[in-house]
């Protein structure tokens, strides 16, 4: 049977400290991009393949709409 801590300082986790700040979302996309890519390139042509080689492209697409939106040159229309 569980029993539950004594005290408040028994039950408490600290929590994981990043070592390294997390890059920002146009880089981690630009990663997966790759990452996607790349494992796309051991499968025969096939539905597998397109699906993976289709999901890359999606990623990339996403990465410059995120860039444009981003932009410093981006005006709200008039």
């Amino acid at each position: 049977m569980l029993q539950a801590p004594a005290s408040n300082q028994e039950s408490f986790v600290p929590i994981a400290q990043h070592s390294e700040p997390e890059p920002p979302p146009h880089d981690l996309l630009a990663m997966e991009a790759v990452r996607t890519r790349d494992a796309a390139k051991p499968f025969l042509p096939g539905l597998q393949r397109d699906a993976m080689l289709r999901k890359a492209r999606l990623i990339e697409t996403a990465s410059h709409i995120n860039d444009w939106l981003s932009s410093p040159g981006l005006r709200t229309p008039c």
